[in-house]
């Protein structure tokens, strides 16, 4: 076996994964190397739960198929996913006290299909499970500080926020801890973090991804995708991520899983990108819109087109999600309650005092804040005033993007109103729900969606630009994000220190 000649850590996926066919690296080794890593850097926060001898159990039985031939193009290639996704072999907390220590007796479709497969499915992509990924508790968050299990801190500069929920996963790749992980995008959970970061993510069209096993926050909002360093890994994990899963998942699309490697390398002469008006308002940062606005000028010398378009009912898009989403967490999260898993509180007088007792002490403030408000909305005589106010303006969002869709081929702009910000940073909740105001429009719509790195802002902090597409263009995305960091390298850039 020869020797790849660079750190592994600091290989792409699409490099490993050559790296690995080639036997230059054994599974094991490169194994061996990203645990030791994490133990290294274990102050970021990131991991959650490691089991090393499940690891290298995994990375062992990689390298059998890669010696007998049968590997597949991910075979052995190391992954961490979000501790949303329930796992067989790991700790599934969701970040959350409620959860501390479950262990699922099943793994989620997601893990199965980056893994060693969904039973009565065939095999799967053979990726090595490196450990669970530390996020905002069940997801509810937009600075990974609602953890019951400590922030995760951003690696470019250990005092601010890596972004939220999937923060773990976004510092995990940006620390080059892991060259992948799995994130959850309800709100812009993938998007904003990766942007944070500078990393790339990408939220697929809603139902494109099982979300089985993966521990609900709001049903009709979530939806999972991947985060690495490129738009190519990015391809390649959602290729083994997507397909239907209809005996699982009832809101998984019944279309087929694709390659969506195929046109990464189209050229993008002639493409339409929308610049939404209500994007570029006095709310975004000078710094942050002039990385989005060189990215854009550097579309343009790849020969696509900028078209002005408007999204009318951006602003809506917060009060929308904060009624929906709390609604329907209202509804997913009352089966905790202490007495079919996890959490129960010590002390309690009857069945009513250990539901409230178990719920006050497992719950943190703001699933809490999320719950009440969710209740509220639904209630008897506020469920029309605003649960189905909110439904049709959701759909009068997606008809927004619809109407752009016919001048535009794709959707550019910023994920965030600024660069990441101080841990303890926002004091007040409605600030963090205010920082979600460009990625909320196209989760309500259930598009597709992805952050690429094009730059730093203040004090050196990454710029992701949203690159949103019509329902199924994944492809489309991924080409126009790759193109992009073909010509540029923006994508390759390092945290000091790691």
């Amino acid at each position: 076996m020869t020797h790849i000649s660079t750190d592994l850590h600091d290989l792409t996926v699409a490099q490993l994964a050559k790296a690995l066919a080639e036997r230059q690296v054994s599974a094991l080794e490169t194994a061996q190397h990203f645990l030791a890593r994490g133990q290294t850097h274990n102050a970021l926060g990131a991991f959650l739960d490691t089991q090393a001898d499940v690891t290298l159990a995994q990375a062992r039985a990689a390298d059998a198929r890669l010696a007998a031939g049968t590997a597949g193009v991910l075979d052995g290639v190391p992954v961490a996913h979000k501790d949303i996704f329930v796992t067989r072999d790991f700790a599934t907390t969701a970040g959350s006290k409620m959860l501390k220590g479950y262990q699922s007796p099943f793994d989620a479709t997601v893990v199965s299909r980056l893994g060693t497969g969904v039973p009565g499915q065939g095999s799967g992509a053979g990726m090595v499970t490196l450990g669970k990924l530390n996020c905002d508790e069940f997801a509810m968050g937009s600075a990974n500080e609602n953890s019951a299990y400590g922030p995760v801190k951003n690696p470019w500069d250990a005092t601010r926020t890596p972004g939220g929920s999937s923060g773990g996963s976004a510092a995990a790749v940006a620390a080059r801890l892991a060259p992948a992980a799995t994130g959850t995008d309800t709100g812009g959970s993938i998007r904003q973090p990766a942007s944070f970061c500078g990393v790339t993510g990408i939220k697929p069209t809603y139902g494109r991804a099982s979300r089985y096993g993966m521990v609900a926050f709001a049903s009709s909002l979530d939806q999972a995708g991947p985060m690495a360093r490129t738009a190519e890994d990015c391809a390649l994990l959602l290729s083994a991520m997507c397909g239907p899963d209809a005996d699982r998942d009832s809101t998984s699309l019944d279309v087929p899983s694709e390659d969506f490697t195929r046109a990464l390398n189209d050229d993008l002469a002639g493409l339409r990108i929308g610049v939404p008006a209500e994007f570029f308002g006095d709310g975004l940062a000078p710094d942050v819109r002039a990385a989005v606005d060189a990215a854009l000028k550097e579309y343009e010398k790849l020969g696509a087109k900028l078209v002005p378009i408007s999204l009318p009912r951006t602003e809506l898009s917060i009060p929308v999600y904060y009624i929906i989403a709390p609604a329907e967490a209202s509804s997913n999260l009352s089966r905790f309650d202490g007495v079919k898993f996890g959490f129960r509180a010590d002390k309690y007088t009857d069945l009513s005092d250990m539901y409230q007792q178990t719920r006050d002490q497992g719950f943190g403030d703001e699933v809490k804040r999320r719950i009440m408000i969710g209740t509220y909305v639904l209630s008897h005589g506020y469920y029309d005033a605003y649960y189905l106010q909110a439904q049709k303006i959701r759909r009068m969002i997606a008809d927004d993007f619809q109407q752009a869709f016919k001048l535009c081929d794709v959707i550019a702009g910023p994920v965030a109103p600024t660069v990441a910000w101080k841990l303890g940073g926002h004091s007040d909740p409605l600030t963090d729900y205010l920082a979600d105001i460009f990625t909320l429009p196209g989760s309500l719509a259930g598009l597709p969606g992805m952050s690429v790195p094009v730059g730093f802002g203040a004090e050196h902090m990454p710029v992701g630009m949203q690159l949103i597409g019509n329902y199924l263009s994944e492809s489309r995305l991924l080409n126009v994000a790759h193109r992009f960091q073909q010509a540029t390298d923006w994508h390759t850039a390092k945290p000091q220190g790691i």
